[in-house]
């Protein structure tokens, strides 16, 4: 059936003169409410959202790292150090390291200990507390018999004790030291405990028997001496032990009664005064050419000037002496 139109009075020609002949239907068929399609409202965008002036936006909490970051600096901790250092802390949780600095506190740390032992050994902050740092101490407390006023001394000097695993790497060290080596007050060289036997100490003692010391008197050089075992041997052993030998001409026994002759400057202590004793043609012991003052040592070339080699009984060649742990290799 055709539909009929219905024209308006006025021509659309006439209104419109551009389309002259466009006719338009007088009723609309739209498609019922029902069906049609509501559009969703779009949110404004973020630069165009105005808040009030007098209303504040809500606080957020920093996120967790930066959190950690803001504490290790209240502390004067070099955070960015340690974060750079020991990657994994970003993993750990403030709650963690809290607990870890309170622990540290109550051993007697101040904290000027807190920002040197942290920057030493970042490992402390992410160890967990409860099981590792606490055990370790405790340790180095009843085992080793680490006084507790000392505690505070050989945590400042070797943090990373605190780190190490007593039934793995703190207790056999113990024991490799009191049984093997013999010493009987291993909470004068604490710090050792947190070294490798396996790694540290037996290719030490492997490396004096190849230079021709027996066993026995190896023992006995790190007995009197534990901190034989914190030398690097091709840094520190060798240039030492050939210049003993080669340009010196002392015999081994010398070094076993004085292991320290390793811990003396090789540059600014043992070379010139040897080079001093050869112009002089004097010879002193090792532990009076090495230990005495700089005035005492010049005293002694004045006064045994073109003497003669000491004889065994005499007291340039005297073997008591005192140990000294001050002098740095």
């Amino acid at each position: 059936m055709q539909e009929t139109l219905h024209f308006p009075a006025t021509p659309f020609h006439l209104r419109n003169p551009q389309f002259p002949f466009i006719s338009r239907p007088n009723r609309l068929h739209l498609p019922p409410k029902s069906s049609a399609v509501a559009l969703p409202s779009l949110p404004k965008p973020p630069s165009l959202i105005i808040s009030p002036e007098n209303e504040t936006p809500p606080a957020t909490s920093p996120p967790p790292l930066q959190e950690l970051l803001l504490y290790l600096d209240s502390l004067g901790v070099d955070s960015l150090y340690c974060l750079h250092s020991h990657p994994s802390l970003i993993f750990t949780p403030l709650s963690q390291v809290k607990c870890t600095v309170n622990f540290l506190f109550s051993l007697g740390l101040t904290v000027q200990d807190l920002r040197r032992v942290f920057v030493m050994c970042p490992d402390l902050l992410t160890s967990p507390t409860s099981t590792i740092i606490i055990p370790a101490a405790t340790f180095l407390l009843r085992e080793a018999q680490v006084g507790a006023v000392n505690l505070r001394h050989v945590i400042h000097r070797r943090p990373r004790l605190l780190t190490r695993s007593v039934g793995r790497q703190l207790r056999p060290t113990l024991y490799f030291l009191q049984g093997t080596i013999g010493i009987e007050n291993v909470a004068n060289c604490a710090s050792l405990l947190s070294c490798c036997v396996e790694s540290k100490f037996i290719p030490r003692i492997e490396y004096l028997q190849q230079l021709g010391f027996s066993y026995k008197d190896t023992i006995v050089m790190f007995r009197r001496f534990p901190a034989l075992f914190c030398y690097s041997i091709k840094e520190n052993l060798k240039p030492k032990f050939d210049y003993f030998v080669v340009e010196m001409g002392r015999e081994l026994k010398e070094l076993v009664a004085f292991p320290q002759y390793f811990s003396f400057s090789f540059d600014n202590r043992i070379k010139p005064r040897h080079k001093m004793c050869v112009e002089k043609q004097v010879c002193l012991s090792l532990p009076m050419m090495l230990k005495s003052s700089e005035a005492r040592f010049r005293d002694l070339l004045e006064v045994y000037c073109g003497s003669s080699i000491p004889v065994r009984a005499s007291p340039l060649w005297c073997t008591k002496y005192n140990i000294d742990h001050d002098h740095v290799s």
